[in-house]
Order: C-alpha cells, then structure tokens, then sequence
C-alpha cells in the first residue's frame, strides 16, 4: 500500500521558539504552513532566561501579548557571583536601542504558548508527528512522517525549514553535522522550589544569577528564578570534571552546589522535588545553515553554551531572517541564501562565541569583576549581554576579539 502525500508550502519540523515564531511571520505573508512536532506539549526544556533583544522578535510576530499575559518573572538583567566578589548588569543601561527587559521562563508553558500562538495565525500544527527521512535532491524537499497512530506519510514542500533543536533533525539525517570547537562539556540541572527570602545575600528574583565555582573559573552555575517561587537550578563544567561526582543526578548537583558557600546560603532552604537530569555535548555545528529549498534555524544550525542565554534570541533571529528570505522567494525574487541568511545570522553567532571562549578562558571574568570599569565600555558590553549582538554600531561587535583582547590585557593589569 503506498502511503499517501501531502503538499504545503512551508513545512516547520519542530515547534519550539524558533519554528513558532518563523510559522507566525510566514503567516503574515500568507503562507500555507505545516509544522510537525515529536513531542507533546507542554514539555520540559531549559533555557529558560530570555535576552532582550528575542522581545523585538516576539513583537514582529504578533506573539508579544500573549507572553506578557502569561505572567511570567520580570527579567531586567543579569548577575554575576565568584567567591564573595559581585556585579550586576542592567539590561536597560546598554548603548543599543531597543527592549530592555524581559522573561524568565518555564519552557514548557513558554513553549506552549508561542506554539498556541502560530497556531492562532493558521499555521497547521500536529504534536506527536516524528519525521523518519528527508530527501532533498529533487526539486522540492520530500519528508516522511509517521503519526501518533503508527501510519506513515509523506509530505512535499515548497520549503523546509528545521526547527527541531537538540534533535538535529536535519544536520543528522542528512550527515551536515560538523564537531564543534568547544570541549565536551556537560550541565547537570533541576528545578527547585528555592525557599529564598525577598532581598536574601541581595538576591534579585529580576535577574539571572551566574555564579563563578570558587575555585574552578571555568566551572560556573545558574540560578533562574520563576514568578511562581521556584528557580531553574544548574551547572556546567567540562564532562571530565563532572564524571567524579557519583550518585544519582541529583546527589550529583548537590555536591556540586555545596562547593560554593555563597549559592550554598542562598539555596539552604530549598525543596529538591524534581529529579535532576544532565546532557552532555551539547554543543554543535554545520558546514551550512541552508541548502536547496532548506534552511536550519536556531538549535539544529548551531548551539554554542548557555552561559549567556543566547539560545533562543538566535533561535528568533534566525526564524525572522529566514521569513524574511522566504517574502523575497516567494515573490518571485532570487534570494543569496549564504549573503541574506547564512552570514547575517553567524555574524551575532561569532559575536557571543568570541565572549563565550574569553568566559571559559577567564579573561571576560577580569572585566565583568573589575573595580575601575569605563562606564561607556561596561554599556556597551551590556548590550551584548542583553543579546544584541547583531548592532554593529557597538564596537564589541564590529571588532569584538580585538577589542575584547585589548580589554582583556587592561583588566589584568
């Protein structure tokens, strides 16, 4: 029996932030949009601490409404903890212009409701759809699907776009997946109810809390707080240094935590309910973010770390570029891919890596702790920060490894 086919114009394999966000835009334009999803939502996922500058992207999609009326945490900026030393970054005293605030976010209900949202738009979204093989050599992408039901099909589209994330739909079943530069490194995480009283150490539920482990700078926690009085809960170290704790996920994650006696006193109070969990290598990378009539968005294309909390504002900016490629290509136009997608989206992508390996090497650390910090430098450094990192106008973008190793040499002086 030959299974059946079906055609769409658009067809969105995952419907996380970056797949919900490019169906809303696509459907602006009017397109047919088909968006397939593995799981069933609401579902777990961290990366929970939004950046500011993913509120522009919210916004073009029609989406901000419903996050705000969400209720989730106020997010104004971001601190920074390592062995009795502190700083804090407000996101709203940054040299760009645009949003500066934000969310701190339960995935699952954020998640939730952007796919809500794309489905509002008319965007045709079907959960528990898991796509088996992609062929992309003819001239337009054929893709077979099976169903919650167990029936198999298949669907052809004008275009495809992978917004499958960690799953990596694409990258892996069509072998584009390169080793990424960074080491192996692990996070073990949770969610606990944190017990921590308002104004405790100077805590401030309005920002993220990145802590330094006292003797290990590259070795680092989070701590995320939620409106609802709990907080997201991790580490993340490289796997070697993670592989000598034992015991459960959980026993693991304590004995980590219980390193550093500042997180230590902050968490005393705090309620283990859920059970830890750790990837590893998360990492990655491609040789392309596109291909014929393909094109990844987000997590599938690259992840760098989440230290910065920059996985969903380049998982929005990349739905917004490629919405934006796709008008043109629709319209009949010829669109460069590599010039109009693929270049404009790594450009912020090598901006937070060459922070992202100045934090691992230790050197990103002697500027944000530094006592004598340039108030003009310490703006523009905060808009990175707060995700944006495609303002060339910020010379910590348009020149970012020499200006930050020139910054890097004053602050170890």
């Amino acid at each position: 029996m030959t299974a059946r086919t079906e055609t769409t114009q658009v067809l969105i394999v995952g419907a996380g932030p970056a797949g919900s966000v490019a169906a809303a835009l696509l459907r602006q334009q009017g397109r047919q949009v088909l968006m397939l999803e593995k799981q069933r939502f609401p579902r777990f996922s961290i990366g929970e601490s939004l950046l500011p500058q993913s509120m522009e992207y919210l916004e073009q999609a029609g989406m901000l409404r419903a996050v705000v009326e969400a209720g989730f945490q106020h997010k104004n900026g971001a601190a920074f903890a390592h062995d009795g030393r502190s700083t804090t970054f407000d996101f709203r005293q940054k040299s760009s212009l645009g949003w500066g605030t934000t969310y701190q976010v339960q995935r699952a209900e954020f998640d939730h409701v952007l796919a809500r949202e794309a489905e509002r738009t008319g965007a045709e979204l079907r959960f528990e759809h898991e796509v088996l093989a992609v062929d992309v050599s003819g001239d337009k992408p054929r893709v077979s699907v099976r169903s919650p039901e167990g029936e198999t099909y298949e669907v052809v589209a004008d275009f495809l776009l992978d917004a499958s994330g960690f799953a990596r739909i694409l990258p892996r079943l069509l072998d584009l997946e390169r080793p990424s530069r960074f080491p192996v490194r692990g996070a073990i995480f949770t969610h606990v109810r944190d017990g921590i009283t308002p104004g405790a150490a100077g805590f401030d539920r309005n920002k993220i809390l990145i802590t330094v482990h006292p003797r290990h700078h590259d070795v680092w926690y989070w701590t995320i707080p939620f409106s609802n009085g709990t907080c997201s809960l991790g580490v993340v170290a490289e796997q070697s240094y993670l592989a000598r704790y034992e015991g459960s996920e959980t026993e693991r994650l304590q004995a980590i935590v219980g390193e550093d006696p500042g997180l230590s006193t902050l968490l005393a109070n705090a309620q283990w309910s859920m059970p830890a969990r750790q990837i590893v290598g998360y990492s990655a990378n491609v040789d392309s973010l596109w291909g014929r009539n393909y094109a990844l968005l987000g997590n599938a294309g690259e992840f760098l770390d989440p230290v910065f909390s920059s996985g969903v504002t380049i998982a929005f900016k990349s739905a917004s570029l490629a919405a934006a490629c796709l008008a043109r290509q629709f319209g009949g136009e010829t669109v460069d891919w590599e010039a109009e997608y693929g270049r404009p989206l790594r450009a912020g992508v090598d901006t937070f890596r060459t922070f992202v390996e100045s934090w691992y090497a230790g050197g990103f650390q002697k500027i944000i702790f530094h006592e004598n910090a340039n108030p003009a430098i310490r703006e523009m450094i905060c808009s990175i920060l707060a995700g944006y990192a495609w303002d060339t106008s910020n010379p910590y973008v348009a020149d970012s490894k020499r200006r930050l190793g020139v910054l890097e040499q004053l602050c170890a002086a």
